[in-house]
This record gives C-alpha cells, sequence and structure tokens, in this order.
C-alpha cells in the first residue's frame, strides 16, 4: 500500500479523499492554488503545496506544478479526483512516466472512452446496448449525412466526439435544419475541444438518465455496485441523484450491470467508472463512460457499505477486488443534493464569505462539505459547496429525511439552491419517482412564464 498520496484536486472531493486515506493510515499531500490558501483540507493535510494563483489553468490544470509538487513531497501515487486533469490521457500517462502510479485507469483506457465515437464502437462490440445513430464520426460528404439522418429518424442530436458535460451537442428536428448544425457543432467542438469530429444519434424525446458504478483490478476482476438515477437536470447538469432508480425492473437492471462489468474485463478497465445510459419504454441506451469517481458515489456507497475511493487507493496499489458480485448487495435508499453557491431560481453563481454554515444531522443523514462559517467561496471555480445525502430503509424514508435535513440546513453570507431542493423534495412527480431528464428545465421555464397549472 502507499505511503503518500497526493490529492490533484479541491473542493469537497480532495476533502473526501483525504479522509479515505486517512483512515487506511495513508499520508496525503494536498496541493492548492492561491484563492484556496485556506481550504479545511489545506489545514487538515500533512504537507500542502501552493501551484499557483487561482486560475485553473495555472494552477490544478498544470501538469508540470501538479507533477513538480509530488516530486518534492516524495509522493507515490496521485488522485485526480473528478473535474480538472482527472479524464486527461496526457496527465495519466504523463504521472505513470514520471514515476508514479495513477489511480485511476490506463491512458489507454482514458482515452478510448474518453472519445465518444471510440467508446461506442468499443460498447457494441462488447454487447452493450448504445442509441441507434452513425457507427462512427460523420463523414465529409453532405448527402451522406443527410442519408444517415433519415436511416436514423428525427430528431436527431449532432454531439461533438470529444465533448461532454452538456457542451457539444445540438438537436435537429427537421432535415432542412440538419446541414447547418453539423457544421455549427464541429466548429464548436473544435474550438472548445481540440476534435472537432462529431457524431449522430437519435434523440430520445422523454428519457430517464441512469447510470452504473463499477469497480474493476488489473487481474481482469470486475463488478458493478447497482445504478444511480441522475435524471434530476439543468442544462445537463445533475442536482439530485438516488440509487436504486425508481420503477426500473430489477431484471432489465441487472442484465445491464452485468453487461458493463464484462464490458470492464474486455478493454481491460481498472478502478472506479460509470457507465451512463440513457432509459426509455423499458430499453437501456450508451451514451458515456465517466472514467474517475463521480460527484453522486455517496449514494452509492450508502446503500453498498463499500467506500469506493478507499477502493481505488486499493486496486491502483495493485491489489484484487475483496469482493464478487455475489457479495454485492444493495439495501435502502440514498438521495443526494448537490449544495451550489447560487441563486436558487436564476443560477447566477454566489460566490463571497460565509457567514454562517450550519450542517444538518440525525440518522441517515451524511454531508460531504469543505465549507464552514467564514471560508470564502472562491468565483473561479465550480460552485459546489458541498452535497447532503439521505439514507432510509426505502426511498420514503430518505426523501423524508432529507426533507429534514433541507429544513436544518441554514447558510448565510451567500445564496444557495436549499430553497429549489426543499421544492423539489415536495414536488409530487420527484416523490412519484422516475421523471425524465427534461422535467426540472420544463418545471422552472412553466414557473418563468406564470404557469401553474403543470
Amino acid at each position: 500500500m502507499f505511503g503518500k498520496i497526493l490529492i490533484a484536486n479541491r473542493g469537497e472531493i480532495a476533502l473526501r479523499i483525504q479522509r479515505a486515506c486517512r483512515e487506511m493510515g495513508i499520508r496525503t499531500v494536498v496541493v492548492y492554488s492561491e484563492a484556496d490558501r485556506e481550504a479545511k483540507y489545506v489545514k487538515l493535510a500533512d504537507e500542502s503545496v501552493c501551484i499557483g494563483p487561482a486560475q485553473s489553468a495555472k494552477s490544478y490544470l498544470s501538469m508540470p506544478a501538479i507533477i513538480s509538487a509530488a516530486e518534492v513531497t516524495d509522493a507515490e501515487a496521485i488522485h485526480p479526483g473528478y473535474g480538472f486533469l482527472s479524464e486527461n490521457a496526457d496527465f495519466a500517462e504523463r504521472v505513470e512516466q514520471s514515476g508514479f502510479t495513477f489511480i485511476g485507469p490506463t491512458a489507454e483506457c482514458i482515452r478510448l472512452m474518453g472519445d465518444k465515437v471510440s467508446a461506442k464502437q468499443a460498447m457494441i462490440a462488447a454487447g452493450v446496448p448504445c442509441v441507434p445513430g452513425s457507427e462512427g464520426s460523420l463523414p465529409e460528404d453532405p448527402k451522406e449525412i443527410v442519408k444517415i439522418a433519415r436511416q436514423v429518424g428525427y430528431p436527431v442530436i449532432i454531439k461533438a466526439a470529444g465533448g461532454g458535460g452538456g457542451r457539444g451537442m445540438r438537436v435537429v428536428h427537421t432535415e432542412a435544419a440538419l446541414l447547418n448544425a453539423v457544421t455549427m457543432t464541429r466548429s464548436e467542438a473544435g474550438a472548445a475541444f481540440g476534435n472537432p469530429m462529431v457524431y449522430m444519434e437519435k434523440f430520445l424525446e422523454n428519457p430517464r438518465h441512469v447510470e452504473i458504478q463499477v469497480l474493476a483490478d488489473t487481474f481482469r476482476n470486475a463488478v458493478w455496485l447497482g445504478e444511480r438515477d441522475c435524471s434530476m437536470q439543468r442544462r445537463h447538469q445533475k442536482i439530485i441523484e438516488e440509487a436504486p432508480a425508481p420503477g426500473i425492473p430489477r431484471r432489465i437492471i441487472d442484465r445491464i450491470g452485468d453487461r458493463c462489468a464484462e464490458a470492464c474485463r474486455k478493454i481491460g478497465y481498472r478502478g472506479a467508472g460509470t457507465f451512463e445510459f440513457l432509459y426509455e419504454n423499458n430499453e437501456f441506451y450508451f451514451i458515456e463512460m465517466n472514467t474517475r469517481v463521480q460527484v453522486e458515489h455517496p449514494v452509492t456507497e450508502m446503500i453498498t457499505g463499500i467506500d469506493i475511493v478507499q477502493e481505488q487507493i486499493r486496486v491502483a496499489a495493485g491489489e484484487k477486488l475483496r469482493f464478487r458480485q455475489r457479495d454485492i448487495v444493495l439495501k435502502g435508499h440514498a438521495v443526494e443534493c448537490r449544495i451550489n453557491a447560487e441563486d436558487p431560481y436564476k443560477f447566477t453563481p454566489s460566490p463571497g464569505k460565509i457567514l454562517t454554515w450550519h450542517a444538518p444531522g440525525g440518522p441517515g443523514i451524511r454531508v460531504d462539505s469543505h465549507a464552514y462559517a467564514g471560508y470564502y467561496v472562491p468565483q473561479h471555480y465550480d460552485s459546489m459547496v458541498g452535497k447532503v445525502i439521505a439514507y432510509g430503509a426505502d426511498r420514503n424514508q430518505a426523501i423524508a429525511r432529507m426533507r429534514i435535513a433541507l429544513s436544518e440546513m441554514v447558510v448565510e453570507g451567500i445564496l444557495t439552491n436549499i430553497p429549489l431542493h426543499r421544492e423539489l423534495m415536495a414536488d409530487a412527480r420527484f416523490i412519484e419517482g422516475g421523471t425524465s431528464i427534461h422535467y426540472l428545465e420544463n418545471k422552472l421555464a412553466d414557473r418563468n412564464l406564470g404557469n401553474t397549472e403543470k
């Protein structure tokens, strides 16, 4: 096992990784930007290194700065967390070439699954169902593009092969709008991701977003840890996640989970990962794989009792998985609310000093956050300041506990989206379960129009 790990991230995930390491008796090195000098996890680290100014490009995205920090502190491994460089194959490669262990999959796997076209081809080969669409990137010939769209059937969605986070995609409802949409998406993809390749998929009208958590070791052992429903989204950004997904027959979930584990074995995957699907009419359609730990991993930890971050570390250290598929037992239900520093209805960021921070407690409540009273939320990064997770024996109890937790939580000095979460926990359609990925945006649009009937 490693003696010292460098955490190449910030915010709540840096603290989460630090806690996992401390429990395992591993010393931690935290890197931080000048904007994060007063962060809780910096104070708690065994060692900390300032790697640059507030701008991400000069700190958390600076590969030389992070690797230099690992060298001067004699760290043995680097955990990238999520976001920033966590899914950057070049970074994973440079970490390994510099003599450190990258706590994540190989650079080859990150490249394979990071390109949406090659990922889709790999999943088709592994027997994982995919959304109908072009077999690879779209050709240059306009006539061929029109032909493919006719075969797929409108509406279609044009996606950047190197995209993610809801960027680089455009829905097309008519043939007249097709070619212009392809041209614009190619241009955006080239500028944003350095890869102008795009592909086409059938646009599903009212799907849910359901994902499968996997763990795999270097000995071709792989398991899946149940599913999560992440359909409550705004602009493709998840707001509420839960596990298990309500209302989906277990036989369908079991079948898709087993295929995901088999796909991990086929591509030689290592570490934690998530297969993301659209689910509609009892069918799963693969959309992408996240080759890292995800923001919403706590809901899976709550229903399985498995510490996903610690398992990432064990696998990276060369250990075999400590359990087989038959050992994975899902128990109870968990719901997670992402707490963002933003206006709850306009969604404009709200950086600034937190004057009061009162976190909730009680049975089944977990709060993952680096925030505290007196902490200054910087304007330079993602607005998430924490996550509240509620666990119950069943979904109703988990939601009831979340309502209580949100009613107890007090954050003053900045705006947060807690009022929106309180509203959603009382929303009849959410309580019923099974809302589509468009539900929240439609609800917000109706309110903006003054329509309270829906």
